[in-house]
């Protein structure tokens, strides 16, 4: 299962959600049946939630580049996506971001109801360690391995990443930030599940100490990239192409990174930041084709 010569980020972000949405679907379905009533429910829907699937594709191409072979990735990939699901549930609830929409559809606690969703969105984190450690065992990976991948994916979720990078995010809510500030708040919120979706990758493939450093350099930089280019979407783009409600950052007096840098400013930092992350690939030898082409994408998307 070697990768191309030539791929594109439309063939990897195609086959990265087909391979995590055919698992996420039957984690979905298998968890209605154990939990059953409206948060068994609940639980398939956020997990049955369409998306683009960044994060499982830089997994799975970051292990290939690794040196990885096996097909079991898609599970560390789905794994990954959970956890990010749970991000998204918590993040929407009227406590936090107050969203309608998600991906084109009515958030969980528009579906179901608040007490609903919030604790589906704390369900979802020991479904994440169910599919990780499936993942790892499909994988013949040893304990001590499985165990470096848990830390790494769980201190990303947590109050060292995301969870931490949001308070930060809601606690700067009409206050206006410095560039340093901002970048605090989404190397935490953003960045670091982008970071760990890389390093996962090379963790496991087993691959040697450099590969992973460059690979999470790697996602460093490209994860402040994905943050920067969502300010942009935010001002620029429509709902109906975001598939979520349009100008929430200027609607929450939130600091961005277009408030502080403009529109072109913002995009040329990303554009340099996506540079920069194929440098350390490039650096350390580790091949950077697709993660090169996924780093174009994030920077250029239009939703």
């Amino acid at each position: 299962m070697g990768e191309p010569a030539v791929v594109t980020a439309d063939e990897l972000l195609a086959e990265a959600r087909d391979r995590s949405d055919a698992l996420l679907g039957r984690w979905g379905a298998r968890l209605r049946r154990e939990i059953g009533g409206p948060t068994g429910e609940a639980i398939g829907y956020a997990l049955e939630t369409p998306g683009k699937r960044v994060r499982a594709a830089l997994v799975i191409s970051a292990y290939r580049a690794a040196g990885g072979t096996s097909d079991g990735i898609a599970g560390v990939a789905a794994a990954v996506e959970t956890v990010h699901t749970y991000s998204l549930v918590h993040d929407d609830l009227p406590c936090m971001d107050d969203d309608d929409l998600r991906r084109g559809r009515p958030t969980t606690h528009r579906q179901f109801d608040v007490p609903t969703a919030t604790r589906v969105g704390f369900l979802l984190v020991p479904v994440a360690a169910r599919e990780l450690a499936a993942a790892a065992d499909e994988m013949r990976l040893p304990p001590a391995t499985l165990g470096r991948m848990a830390r790494e994916l769980f201190q990303a979720g947590g109050i060292e990443g995301m969870v931490g990078g949001q308070w930060l995010d809601l606690d700067a809510e009409g206050r206006s930030l410095t560039l340093a500030q901002l970048i605090a708040v989404h190397r935490g919120k953003t960045g670091a599940l982008i970071r760990a979706s890389c390093t996962l990758g090379g963790i496991s493939a087993e691959a040697p100490v450099e590969t992973v450093v460059a690979l999470r350099a790697f996602g460093e930089d490209v994860g402040l990239a994905f943050q920067i280019a969502d300010d942009v979407l935010d001002a620029t783009g429509t709902s109906a192409e975001l598939g979520k409600t349009a100008g929430r950052d200027a609607e929450l007096a939130k600091s961005t990174y277009v408030g502080l840098l403009g529109i072109a400013g913002a995009r040329a930092e990303a554009a340099r930041l996506a540079r920069s992350a194929v440098e350390h690939l490039e650096q350390a030898h580790v091949p950077a084709g697709a993660l090169g082409a996924l780093a174009g994408y994030i920077v250029t998307r239009n939703s």
